[in-house]
């Protein structure tokens, strides 16, 4: 997920004089359940993003939902280090938390539209605000804590948990409801969360008390209208309702003792806030539309239907028409690079890397030394969290159509050769609930029955005709795409998400929300019949629940091996993270080598992946920004914490490049059945695996040289 920073606490007021619980400040758990709630709604849309993308009324291919998602978490990740600095010098952290909640709430209601326009405009107001709220709430915390206080570490740690806890409660509720009831409720889903977030942070205390307890009964409610049946769904139900219950019982008591302090987060020089407002208001304004050009390729522009590259398509697909998987692979890497906001983030890259370059030439030998333990570890750092962030892409997808989901009551036999059921495209209601769900099972199998095709029909006819004027194919292109959607033999993930669509629209009478299944031959002994089926989205909680589980656990084992002189470095540490990534996407591959005849991989595999990624996180996340700190001159602190945000959003659009290797329906209307697609994700992955693993030997080989420049023992003083 993310970690936080602090920063020195706030000389108007004493931090040690504050009302506590548990010896913590309980202005705490005010910023706790704000930051909570935000973080609810960036992960209630993320988990929802690609798979709204390609299968959503905007209809974009998977190459260019890629491409978006990658610009979008890259620019999400550049912003944060300009509005700390304009928080720090114009407004103060309260002022830039409410401004940057604003507007992610406003982005967030915009995403409830099914326009490009508004798509891509609420995408610029969440990259904009996100950049005000998130590193000044995080710094708030830290100015609630004198900086001799014991317990400040475990404040971040409180903190960090309340990060994780939204993360995981996200995909619940914004998933679950986007998925099954419409992309549209989803979002809306994430509006509240974040518009109580900032409730949360700007209400008196005892309204904030009783907001935290609605919305944490209503979130119980929530979860348990969702009836899980399988056993998955019922243990991450009841682990995150317990972390939710908790938390806000504590919060509850907390904030009877007090709020979050009035002192903390003011603008530095109140004479001058409202000048400063209004010109931070203006240039916010003027800089959203270029976000919005941006992370759309300037393909929200008239002139520019698709979106645009610096290298054209005469260029770029002959080389990916190619026979060589490598020039295949460099042509995808160099297309993507030369999108605007891939030129933007490498152009910022290359100044920033020069600048410092420049100015740790110029230091002492042990200052120098250090500057480069930086350089290298964050290099490994861009390649961790490359990997790691294929949680939001390929990942999802490959979830989506490769990961049984499905807890069947049985397996068809016999005996079912030749009937004829009627399953349902929507939610159980009074009216479909005696039905099945026509599930991710029936996927690349056979219909026996003649109605399907004209189903089928019907709702891709109906799914391209709502669809924006521009991307609405042609008489021509639609009859290419009915001719190839209707030739497959076997049920298509494609074909599944037309009938699934429609069945939600309002067009949709109460024929168009049920199909008839014949069963054939084929199907004996592998169509799963019955059961429920676990949205794809709801898998995003698991990295967070294990970060929740395993979190203080890894702060505990470190505490203890340190105390014995044995922790391992923070470059040994990096090398952990990168060959347990190694391990982690290992598990895909084999699990897609297992996987069964109709190309489903089991869960268990999509699990121990999760796993050994939070893992490795925890290994790599908590010490970096400590790394930073520990090693930079005074003077840079700020410029080398900047270029780390900048490293980390690089290898968010790394990660899109990755994505681009796990497209399977390039070139085509329809996504191929299951067992056509497992082989794609699975050579893909032990790609990763084994670049992970190879990066992973490389910073263990140079750990020990990496720990002598760092020059543990040696005052700072010495350093500069």
């Amino acid at each position: 997920m993310e970690t936080t920073a602090s920063e020195r606490p706030n000389p108007a007021f004493n931090p040690d004089d504050l009302p506590t619980l548990f010896g913590h400040p309980t202005g705490l758990y005010t910023l706790f359940f704000a930051e909570m709630w935000e973080r609810f709604s960036y992960y209630g849309m993320r988990a929802l993003l690609v798979l709204y993308m390609i299968k959503g009324t905007l209809g974009f291919g998977e190459k260019d939902a890629n491409a978006i998602y990658g610009a979008y978490t890259a620019l999400v990740y550049m912003t944060p280090f300009f509005g700390g600095m304009i928080a720090d010098r114009l407004l103060g952290k309260r002022t830039a938390v409410i401004i940057g909640g604003l507007l992610m709430a406003a982005g967030h209601l915009m995403m409830m539209s099914e326009d490009k326009f508004w798509f891509f405009s609420a995408l610029g107001l969440l990259i904009a605000g996100n950049g005000f709220f998130k590193p000044n709430i995080s710094s708030m915390v830290g100015n609630l804590y004198s900086a001799s206080n014991p317990k400040r570490d475990g404040g971040f740690t409180l903190f960090y948990i309340g990060i994780n806890l939204g993360a995981a409660l996200a995909p619940l509720l914004c998933g679950y409801v986007g998925e099954t009831y419409g992309w549209h409720r989803g979002f809306g889903l994430a509006t509240i969360g974040m518009l109580v977030g900032l409730a949360l942070f700007v209400a008196p205390t005892r309204l904030t008390q009783v907001l935290i307890f609605i919305t944490a009964a209503a979130s119980a409610y929530g979860i348990i209208f969702f009836q899980a049946s399988d056993i998955f769904s019922v243990a991450l139900n009841t682990f995150v309702l317990f972390a939710l219950a908790l938390s806000s019982v504590a919060a509850i008591v907390a904030l009877a003792r007090g709020g979050l302090p009035a002192q903390v987060g003011n603008a530095p020089d109140p004479k001058s806030y409202g000048t400063n407002l209004a010109y931070v208001l203006v240039g916010t304004f003027l800089i959203i539309p270029i976000f919005v050009v941006l992370v759309s390729g300037f393909s929200v522009l008239p002139m520019f239907p698709e979106q645009l590259s610096l290298l054209p398509e005469s260029v770029i697909e002959p080389l990916q028409a190619s026979e060589s998987a490598l020039v295949r692979g460099l042509a995808t890497s160099v297309e993507e690079a030369s999108r605007p906001a891939g030129l933007v983030l490498i152009a910022a890259g290359l100044l920033a890397t020069i600048y410092l370059f420049w100015e740790a030439l110029r230091m002492t030998k042990i200052a120098r030394e250090r500057m480069f333990v930086v350089f290298t570890l964050t290099f490994f750092s861009i390649v961790f969290w490359a990997f790691f962030e294929q949680q939001g892409s390929s990942l999802n997808n490959f979830t989506d159509r490769n990961i049984d989901r499905v807890t069947e009551e049985r397996l068809a036999d016999q005996s079912d050769v030749g009937q004829t059921v009627t399953l349902r495209l929507i939610p159980a209601n009074d009216q479909t609930r005696e039905f099945d769900y026509l599930s991710q099972e029936y996927l690349g199998h056979v219909n026996g029955s003649a109605s399907i095709n004209t189903q089928i029909e019907k709702a891709a006819r109906a799914i391209e005709a709502a669809r924006e004027e521009e991307r609405r194919p042609s008489p021509e292109e639609m009859e290419t795409l009915l001719a190839e959607l209707l030739s497959q033999p076997k049920l298509t993930m494609t074909a599944a998400t037309y009938l699934r669509e429609f069945a939600k629209s309002e067009a949709a009478q109460d024929a168009d929300k049920v199909v008839e299944w014949t069963f054939q031959e084929e199907s004996v002994g592998k169509l799963g019949i019955g059961g429920s089926e676990i949205p794809a989205s709801v898998f995003q909680s698991v990295n967070a629940v294990y970060i929740m589980l395993f979190g203080l656990l890894f702060t505990a084992t470190w505490s203890y091996l340190g105390a014995r002189g044995i922790e391992p470095s923070t470059p040994t540490k990096f090398a952990l993270a990168l060959l347990q990534v190694a391990l982690a996407f290992g598990m895909l591959y084999f699990g897609a080598q297992l996987a069964d005849s109709d190309g489903m991989v089991g869960a268990v595999w999509l699990l121990l992946m999760y796993l050994l990624l939070t893992t490795g996180e925890l290994c790599l996340s908590p010490v970096g920004l400590s790394m930073v700190t520990k090693l930079t001159p005074a003077h840079l602190v700020s410029t080398v914490m900047g270029s780390w945000f900048l490293a980390t959003a690089f290898a968010q659009f790394l990660a899109a490049i990755i994505a681009q290797y796990a497209v399977v329906n390039d070139g085509g209307n329809v996504v191929p059945i299951p067992a056509e697609t497992v082989n794609v994700y699975g050579d893909v992955y032990w790609l990763v695996a084994v670049m992970a693993g190879v990066t992973g030997l490389v910073c263990l080989a140079m750990s020990p040289l990496l720990k002598k420049w760092m020059h543990l023992g040696v005052d700072e003083a010495g350093a500069t």
